[in-house]
């Protein structure tokens, strides 16, 4: 079972661009942030035409996660549990059925910034809630995968320059104190478990040609339980995709599942 995680930047203005993606690339699951859609305007039966089954949990403008299968979903839920006054649609999760069913948690995570401040009060906030869902999948001793743009920036090899982001709320010792607290609940952390040097990133700034560069940094994670981790055989970013046409400011990060 192969999962990418996607931040496509808007299905509007990255609707030729993933549709071409998910031509070439043929994800088995593609998990998706920042559709910036409601769900009733989402082009659904366009992705289902191509294979996928198509769960959404959509928001005007801004925002929005969805789940893309070409396997069967089951019990699909949306909005991480926690504030049932957050109205911001950031999480949706469903199960997977392959070989072995794995339950698939998509997230958006809030940025935070300006910090310190409301925003990033709510990013930590956040980040708690998401702290007791992971404990919740890992009671279930289940094959669980969260994945997503995590808006976190872990160590500083994870950034071209990290001095830059010492200020942002990507990089902060409190966001990342919060992310290492859901890692050593007992995930595991893809891309990390098969690749440990510096000079990965998911996500390149428009400006300044920094993918041209490479001056990037790596913010989306697949987060693993230890019964995912047991079926994981490999991880990869496909750092090409930020180069195409009309490209998201992300780029799809993937897992291979034993599943």
């Amino acid at each position: 079972m192969k999962i990418a995680t996607f931040n496509i930047n808007g299905i509007k203005a990255r609707f030729e661009p993933l549709t071409d993606w998910l031509r070439d690339s043929a994800p088995d699951v593609a998990v998706l942030q920042e559709i910036k859609s409601v769900d009733e305007n989402f082009p659904r039966e366009h992705f289902e035409d191509l294979g996928y089954a198509v769960e959404t949990h959509g928001q005007k403008s801004f925002n929005g996660v969805a789940i893309l299968s070409k396997l069967p979903l089951e019990d699909v839920t949306r909005a991480l549990p926690g504030d049932d006054g957050d109205e911001q649609a950031r999480w949706i999760e469903a199960t997977v059925i392959g070989d072995v069913a794995v339950r698939v948690c998509g997230l958006y995570l809030p940025n935070g910034n300006p910090a310190p401040g409301p925003k990033f009060e709510y990013k930590l906030a956040w980040m708690e809630r998401l702290k007791a869902r992971a404990e919740a999948l890992l009671q279930a001793e289940e094959p669980a995968v969260m994945c997503g743009d995590y808006n976190v920036i872990p160590q500083d090899e994870d950034a071209a320059r990290p001095d830059a982001w010492r200020d942002d709320a990507l990089a902060m010792p409190e966001s990342r104190a919060a992310f290492r607290r859901i890692l050593n609940l007992g995930f595991t952390e893809a891309f990390r478990a098969v690749e440990q040097s510096p000079g990965h990133y998911s996500f390149w700034d428009y400006q300044r040609g920094a993918y041209d560069r490479n001056d990037g940094i790596r913010i989306d994670h697949h987060l693993l339980t230890p019964q995912a981790a047991d079926l994981l055989t490999g991880s990869w970013i496909e750092a090409e995709v930020r180069g195409r046409e009309k490209p998201s400011d992300h780029t799809p990060v993937w897992i291979e599942l034993a599943a």
